[in-house]
């Protein structure tokens, strides 16, 4: 049986990874956002924050 796992990443889970501050990490989840053309209510996934900063995704699922 296999666990479940989220598919989407939060401002506090780009802290973590990047170690940067709360303040940098919700404008970087934000510039996202806007990237992908996301909506308010949208989220976004793993591999659309690997995807704009270039982090492999790998990489990001070790740090969740």
């Amino acid at each position: 049986m296999s666990t479940l796992r989220r598919l989407c990443i939060y401002p506090k889970d780009i802290m973590r990874i990047t170690g940067r501050s709360e303040r940098h990490s919700r404008l970087l989840f934000k510039k996202i956002k806007d990237h992908f053309g996301k909506q308010k209510h949208q989220v976004v996934t793993f591999k659309e924050f690997s995807e704009y900063t270039g982090i492999e995704e790998d990489v990001v699922n070790k740090y969740i």
